[in-house]
């Protein structure tokens, strides 16, 4: 318990640390929003053992509903942030209504059936701009007090209610809660003898996560300033997969280092292939930016067979018994 509390502590001096080491907080803020969309999908996944496939509806509907409330209805970023959150919540409470009744692949597929409704929703619907998407979201200022337009006011704000959310996250896990939620996943049936609502608690997990990625979707455009389909489209649904799959599933640490794998390799892809494009001599690397998906699909498979628990469940599985 006391390394792991050293470990959150260390990372946090890093984050507070970051303006003053030069290093680009816009992409760090980028790496936090998907922490916390990893962690958010983690607590349905890791915790409760149910299979979204359709958790980008709640990144993207938080991020139109923050960005229209913002650039359109001019409203303060704390107001825009709560709106887009709050629709998230209201949107999970639906979609999870519906999807609890079903179990196993079939729950997987009522959530992927509903997101992509929802996407087609956002492709029609005219405050979304379609295809264009929102663009130009204004940052404002927080409480009129403190102005959202510098990076580094804003990467502190973003820092301290993604610190917050991830708090509340450690205390759900932690709580009574938590433990019917693992219980649930563990052994449903068990769960029911007991005299436990299990259907209650997977409703009240589902629309927990789903508020949580609708805080990082929100979150997301006050720091890229647009929002676009790409966040309600299935594919975002299967990166927070694989993020959560490869930094490892259950744990709390495993999402944020599967979020900041996945977000590096995806900013920093067509880079790394110029490099090694520079060192063979070989023009074909210059295209893996383009190929982005298939590497991280490589990677995925190598950490399944590799890793099958995830980077970090591993770890965990492997200091456990030195420790005992």
């Amino acid at each position: 318990m006391m390394q792991r509390k050293l470990l959150y502590g260390l990372l946090l001096v890093a984050l507070i640390a970051v303006p003053v080491l030069g290093i680009y907080p816009l992409f760090v803020m980028k790496v936090l929003c998907f922490a916390l969309f990893a962690a958010a999908f983690n607590l349905l996944i890791g915790y409760t053992g149910l299979l979204s496939f359709g958790h980008a509806m709640f990144l993207a509907s938080a991020g139109y509903v923050t960005g229209y409330a913002m650039q359109t209805l001019r409203l303060s970023p704390e107001f825009g942030v709560l709106a887009g959150t709050a629709a998230a919540t209201l949107l999970g409470f639906v979609v999870g209504i519906f999807a609890i009744r079903r179990q196993g692949i079939y729950f997987a597929m009522v959530t992927l059936a509903l997101a992509q409704m929802v996407y087609f929703v956002f492709l029609q619907a005219p405050f979304t701009h379609g295809e264009d998407g929102l663009q130009g979201v204004p940052r404002g200022k927080l409480f009129g007090l403190v102005d959202l337009s510098s990076d580094v006011a804003l990467y502190f704000v973003v820092l301290l209610v993604i610190v917050a959310a991830f708090l509340l996250i450690v205390r759900i896990v932690h709580s009574p809660f938590g433990q019917v939620l693992v219980a649930i996943k563990e052994n449903e049936p068990r769960a029911v003898s007991l005299g436990y609502d299990t259907d209650r608690f997977k409703l009240l997990a589902f629309v927990l996560s789903a508020g949580l990625a609708g805080l990082a979707g929100s979150l997301k455009v006050l720091v890229q300033g647009f929002e676009t389909l790409s966040d309600a489209y299935w594919t975002m649904s299967g990166l927070v997969i694989l993020m959560t799959l490869v930094g490892g599933m259950g744990t709390l640490f495993g999402p944020l280092l599967g979020a900041a794998l996945i977000v590096s390799l995806e900013d920093r892809l067509g880079d790394i292939g110029g490099a090694l494009a520079s060192l063979t001599g070989v023009g074909w690397f210059r295209s893996l930016g383009e190929s982005v998906t298939i590497v991280t699909g490589l990677i995925f498979i190598a950490c399944v067979l590799a890793f099958r628990r995830g980077i970090v469940g591993e770890i965990v599985a492997r200091v456990r018994p030195l420790r005992a």
